[in-house]
Order: structure tokens, then sequence, then C-alpha cells
């Protein structure tokens, strides 16, 4: 049967009412407004979230007349000028109109302590809303108490990742060359995959192919090595083998899936380096290398080429297909390799992250942020290095504990505060960089973990206005986003629940929260 492509970042599910068009288009002229235009980020340069404000441009807005209110031009950025209707929405979303900024807005209050109060959110719920334009808080009910946050530990990382290491930054996999050993060195691109259609991710099948091309006419067998020595530490994580996480080893591939799923839970092998050298030998022969039938790792160890249990390798069910380049380098550099691709820029694995609520790349995001900043590459230091990032930011991380950087570790606490503090510094004008943050996040009603959601009755108004981050473990229920309000003010918001006695019912009351600020 034919491999399924891996996700392009995701695009709206459905026709777009007037209030989501409004919401869409008010969003991509605050970013306009805030400076950032020139970013070559995800947002404006692979028509991913641009779809959406295309789509917005292209419909008539309400009192425009002529064909011009159909047709609007685009910036140099390749974003659409803001709609001639649209002038006092993006007037609301740079001044921050509404409740005074600051402490609990009455309005706000009056509208959020009573949703916070059910049974359905458990014991002692915690909320934070802050008004992306300021920074200020409008609204705070336990906003500095630290709490399990669970997959919104992921805004924390990804605004860590992308602090540390830029935007543009790419994970390179690369091969070396040692007489006849040739040595395949995981760099820790958790995007690395070995099937057929590998869309913007770096591809195994075309480091294999352009190692074969440069050993062109060299004789001889080669053995072949992998190298995992980039990250140190234990593999698994603390809640041990699990569906939604693989062994966290810096050589990867397809994030050590034994299906065709491309995100959610799934079976995992127990070894991802040794499933992707195996891998990459059979790509390696198929391109005409002869090489021994053994693998080993960088310490000697030997394992057979062929696993004897006959469990599926990665890309196995993709034999053949389209080839694409597979990332940029092509050559090895000057560390002795003869060949490599790199990944999608952080700015793509970041909003990937997101969407899917990806455990896998926040991992190894949280390795990476500490390969930049000199701390161990393990669970332990990818933890403190996020934290110390965010510190350095000037981020309230007093009383918080990081574990991980998926959240899948219980003992994890952060706070309401300092989540919508991350989501403040995402969208500050003088931090472009961190915008995928805010691209990244699943929209109501369309998107990643948010698809499904904002659909009842109680909750439509929040669909395509409501973009966040949703947390989930037994017993704890979080979202943490961004919302644009009837008056046009963009803000961001987090709510925190514990010990709820029914998932779905807190979930629910978390929805509705949000949707009481789309309608305030």
């Amino acid at each position: 049967m034919p491999e399924p492509k891996l996700p392009a970042r995701p695009r709206p599910r459905g026709p777009l009412t007037s209030l989501q068009l409004t919401a869409v288009a008010a969003v991509a002229g605050l970013l306009l407004a805030g400076g950032t235009a020139a970013l070559a980020g995800p947002y404006d340069s692979s028509g991913q979230r641009i779809a959406e404000a295309r789509r917005a441009a292209a419909r008539p807005a309400p009192g425009a007349a002529g064909p011009q209110a159909a047709h609007r031009p685009l910036t140099s950025a390749g974003l659409p000028s803001p709609a001639p209707s649209a002038g006092p929405v993006l007037d609301g979303l740079r001044t921050g109109g509404g409740d005074t900024a600051g402490g609990r807005g009455p309005a706000l209050a009056g509208r959020l302590d009573p949703l916070l109060a059910v049974d359905e959110l458990g014991k002692g719920p915690s909320a934070s809303v802050v008004d992306l334009t300021s920074g200020e808080q409008v609204y705070g009910n336990h906003a500095a108490r630290a709490a399990t946050p669970a997959s919104v530990t992921k805004i924390a990382t990804a605004v860590a990742a992308l602090d540390a290491l830029g935007p543009d930054h790419r994970i390179r996999t690369r091969v070396e060359k040692d007489g006849h050993r040739l040595v395949l060195v995981g760099g820790g691109d958790p995007t690395l995959t070995a099937r057929a259609h590998p869309g913007e991710y770096a591809s195994l099948r075309t480091l294999a192919r352009r190692t074969a091309e440069a050993l062109g006419t060299e004789h001889g067998t080669y053995t072949l090595v992998y190298d995992t020595s980039r990250y140190a530490g234990t593999t698994r994580h603390p809640i041990g083998p699990n569906e939604n996480l693989a062994p966290v080893t810096p050589l990867i591939a397809d994030e050590g899936r034994l299906d065709s799923s491309d995100h959610g839970p799934a079976a995992r092998g127990t070894d991802p380096a040794l499933d992707t050298a195996r891998r990459f030998h059979d790509l390696l022969a198929e391109a005409g290398v002869k090489l021994r039938d053994e693998v080993e790792t960088g310490d000697g160890k030997k394992a057979p080429a062929e696993d004897p249990s006959g469990s599926p390798k990665p890309g196995d069910d993709a034999k053949g297909g389209e080839d694409a380049k597979g990332g940029e380098d092509g050559k090895g550099g000057e560390d002795g390799g003869i060949a490599s691709v790199s990944s999608a820029p952080l700015a793509t694995i970041v909003e990937r992250m997101l969407t899917y609520s990806d455990n896998d790349i926040a991992e190894h995001l949280a390795r990476q942020t500490a390969l930049a900043t000199g701390a161990k590459a393990d669970f332990k230091g990818g933890a403190r290095a996020v934290h110390d990032r965010l510190d350095k930011l000037g981020l309230p991380v007093e009383d918080t504990s990081f574990h991980d950087g998926s959240g899948l570790d219980r003992a994890d606490k952060l706070t309401p505060g300092l989540l919508t503090a991350l989501l403040a510094e995402a969208a500050r004008k003088d931090q472009p960089g961190l915008r995928p943050v805010l691209t990244g996040l699943p929209v109501a009603g369309f998107t990643g973990t948010l698809a499904t959601r904002y659909t009842a009755e109680h909750n439509k108004a929040g669909t395509g206005l409501v973009r966040a981050k949703t947390g989930t473990l037994t017993g704890v229920n979080t979202l943490a986003g961004t919302v644009v309000t009837r008056s046009g003010r963009l803000l961001g918001f987090a709510f925190m629940s514990h010990d709820a006695p029914d998932p779905m019912a807190a979930q629910a009351a978390l929805d509705k929260m949000a949707t009481a600020l789309a309608e305030s």
C-alpha cells in the first residue's frame, strides 16, 4: 500500500466564518505591525500559516466595495495587506483596549471567576491572562502557584531552544570515512526519516545516495559504524517504555515508530539507533556500496545487519518511490565527513512539536538546548538548560521545576504566570525569532490537538480564534495559548487544573474559559 507522506504543517480544514476571517486577519496584522514581516520562518515562507491569512484577505471585508476588496496586494514578505475595514481591529490589538491592564480586570474576573470555580476543574485550579501587546497581566487567579503542567511544558522548551539556537538552526546527520569504516554520526535530528516521501525533513535515503556518490569508484568492503555519542545518560524517560515517546538517542529515524504513523502514540523500537543503522546499511547496499553483514557501535560492539527478530526497520513500508533532496548540505563539512543531510529549520520543527504535541521532538530540543549552552545532554541537563535559558530571559521561573522537555514527567512544576510570560515573550516586537511559538499553536477546530475541539454549541465561538497548547496527564488538564477577543484584543492565557474527577469534563471546562475570552 502507498506510504503516507510525512506531515506537512497543518492547514485549516474547512470554510472560515466571518468571525474567524477577522481573527486571522487581525493576528496577521499584529505580526506585521510587530516588525515580523522580515522573519524567515514558517509563518511567512512556506505557505502553511500564510494560507489562513491569504484566505482571509481574499474574501471581501464587511462594508468593503469594489474588486480590490477581494484581491489585495501582498507585502514584500508575502503576507496580505490588512483589509481596509480592519483598521479598528488592529488598533485594538496594538493598544490593548478593554479591561485595564494589570491585576484582575473586573470584566474578565466577572467572566472567568465562576468558570474557574466549577467542580469539573478539581481542586485549586489556577489561571493567568495577559495582554500580548503590552505583556501586562489583566487577570490572575493563583497565577504564581506551581502545578503539574503536562504538555504545555513544550511552550517553555520551544522558547528556550529558539532563544539558544535561533529559528534558522538546522541539525545535521553525517557520514565520516575512517579507512574502510563508514561512521554514521547521529546529530540529534528528531525528524530524520527513512520514508520515500520526506517532505521538508532530512532523508536517510538521500544520505545513503550522497555517501555512495562520495565514495565514487573506491573499491573495497566497508564496515558500517554508528555513533550516538552526542547525547549522554540513559535513553529511557522516567516513565519507562511508552508509546508516547521512543528512547531518546541522537540517531533515530521516524521517531522509532514501528508503523506508518507520523504523530501520536505508536509502538516504538527498543533500540532506534540500531534500527536506523540497519536501515542505513540496507540503503547503502541498494546504492551499490559493498558492506560487511554487520553494524558496529562507536565503541566496537557488533550486531547483525539484519535483525534476527524480523522487526520492521524505519521506512521499511516504503520501498522505492521519489527521493527528495532531504536537507541542504550534501558535503560532510570540516569534521571529516563525506556526506550529510540537514534538518528543516528549527522554526519548522518547533511548529510541528507544538501542533502535534510531539514528545520525541520536545526531548531532543531540550538536549539541543543543553548542547548549545554547554550543559550535559541528558534528561537532567536538558531540563536544567531550559530553566536557565528562561531565567536568562528574565522570565518568572521562581518556584518552578523542570525534569524533562515534554511534560511527561509529573514532577515538572510550572505556574500560569510563567506560561503567559512565555507567550508574551514570543509576541514581543524585538523577539521575532520566537514567533514560531505562537504560529505553531494548534488552531481551535482546525489543526493538531485542537482539530476536534470547540465544536459544541457552548464553545464554538472559540473556533478559529483560540490557538492553544493542550496538556493532559491522569488527573491533570491544562491549556495555554492565545485568543482574539470581540474587541480585537490579542490575549495570552494559561489555565491549569488537577485532581479533576472527569478528564473530558475538565477539558470542556477549559475550552469554555478560552471561549469566554473570545467573547469578551
